[in-house]
């Protein structure tokens, strides 16, 4: 697997893989009627200012992460690969890229999103409750995670 920066060649990928995952994320939440296609949210969300990594598998995009030099925002695989460490091969570059503290938010009811946020070293700190950013209709409830960073060597 290949870990690299995001292309715009990549987008339809990117959002396929989006709004495949992102259906079973709010299915877990119980959150199924929020469903917007990346497509129709990214602007409004400021996706392209985000950092973006793209993992690759064998030529084909298979997962993407999104971040800032503090915040993991976006991280989304293909179903077909879940379990197969993509995920966390994503927040571990990212870890390594920014090298400092991060915080992410992950929907409540997504246990195997929070268990990969914890496998990689983030605690959860608190929970958070407010509009869905991209779709206000809904109201959502957010676990706040954070991660102390991977110190340099010196």
């Amino acid at each position: 697997m290949t870990i690299r920066p995001y292309r715009q060649t990549d987008w339809q990928r990117v959002c396929d893989i989006h709004d495949a995952a992102r259906r079973d994320e709010l299915a877990a939440a119980s959150l199924s009627d929020a469903f917007l296609t990346l497509a129709d949210t990214a602007e409004n969300e400021g996706f392209n200012e985000y950092d973006i990594r793209v993992a690759e598998r064998d030529g084909t995009v298979v997962g993407f992460v999104a971040f800032t030099q503090d915040e993991l925002a976006w991280l989304y695989i293909d179903p077909a690969v879940y379990g197969s460490g993509v995920a966390s091969a994503l927040i571990q570059a990212t870890l390594r890229e920014t090298a400092s503290a991060m915080s992410a938010e992950v929907l409540d009811g997504n246990l195997a999103a929070i268990a990969v946020y914890k496998k990689a070293g983030f605690v959860e700190v608190g929970r958070a409750s407010g509009r869905m950013p991209g779709n206000e209709r809904f109201a959502v409830t957010v676990r706040e995670l954070r991660h102390p960073g991977i110190r340099q060597a010196s």
